[in-house]
C-alpha cells in the first residue's frame, strides 16, 4: 500500500494486488475495490476487475486486509444473516 501527500492533500491510497486468470501485477486505487465483510471467512472477500482481462476478482480478507483495506478508504458492505 502507497500513500503519499501533496501540499496538505492526501493522495488516493493505492493498493498492490494480481489478477490470479490473466496473472496481471498492478496497483490500484481504493475506489477500485469493494469490501464485503460477512458473519464467517467464506463471506469475509474484497473484489476488484482486473484492468488487463477486465475480468472479475474475488479474494477472501482476513483481519489484516480488511484493517489495510477500510484505513484506506476502501467501501465496505457488511453483510447480515438471519
Amino acid at each position: 500500500m502507497v500513500t503519499t501527500t501533496l501540499a496538505g492533500m492526501s493522495a488516493p491510497v493505492l493498493f498492490k494486488t494480481a489478477c490470479p486468470d490473466c496473472r496481471g501485477r498492478f496497483e490500484l486505487a481504493s475506489d477500485a475495490f469493494r469490501l464485503a465483510i460477512g458473519g464467517s471467512s467464506r463471506t469475509t472477500f474484497y473484489s476488484f476487475t482486473c484492468p488487463d482481462c477486465r475480468r472479475a476478482v474475488r479474494k477472501p480478507a482476513g483481519e489484516r486486509i480488511i484493517e489495510l483495506l477500510t484505513g484506506g478508504g476502501v467501501r465496505t458492505l457488511r453483510l447480515h444473516t438471519g
